[in-house]
């Protein structure tokens, strides 16, 4: 009874189980004999004054002492005239009046801005020149509260 079904197949599945389990037990064993621990010590790594992960201490004779008083902090105070004007000027390059977007190209930057039809103030026309707030829109800056300035 029991494996007169089993084809060659099963067999070497079987034999190779078997094979892996003594292996792995051999192993065990081995291990359990040699008594090597792991210690604490073997596990602590260091850092040297290059920022390399060493096993060796460091030399505590390259250790650099620095006075807390040496190290200058400095505190930037919220100046209004550093941050960008989020009012620009540009011309409308591109309007699509029947799907309802456009593009402006900034006066200063020359980058082009993606508007809606939803953010116009006012009707605009391909080169107008507008007023507009830069914005963040789904993919990327957009420009919001389009006011015509010149036709």
């Amino acid at each position: 009874m029991g494996r007169s079904q089993e084809t060659f197949g099963k067999k070497e599945v079987r034999n190779k189980n078997d094979k892996k389990r003594k292996e792995k037990e051999q192993k065990r064993a081995r291990k359990k004999s040699e008594g090597k621990r792991s210690s604490f010590d073997d596990m602590i790594a260091y850092v040297d004054e290059f920022g390399k992960i060493t096993s060796t201490r460091p030399d505590p004779d390259k250790k650099t002492v620095i006075l807390a008083e040496s190290i200058e902090l400095n505190i930037t105070k919220n100046n209004p005239e550093a941050y960008p004007d989020f009012v620009r000027k540009g011309v409308v390059t591109f309007f699509n009046t029947s799907k309802g977007y456009g593009f402006i190209r900034d006066t200063e930057t020359h980058h082009s801005v993606f508007f809606h039809s939803n953010n116009l103030q006012e009707p605009v026309k391909e080169n107008n020149i507008v007023q507009y707030e830069m914005g963040k829109g789904p993919k990327g800056p957009s420009a919001l509260n389009v006011k015509l300035l010149k036709e």
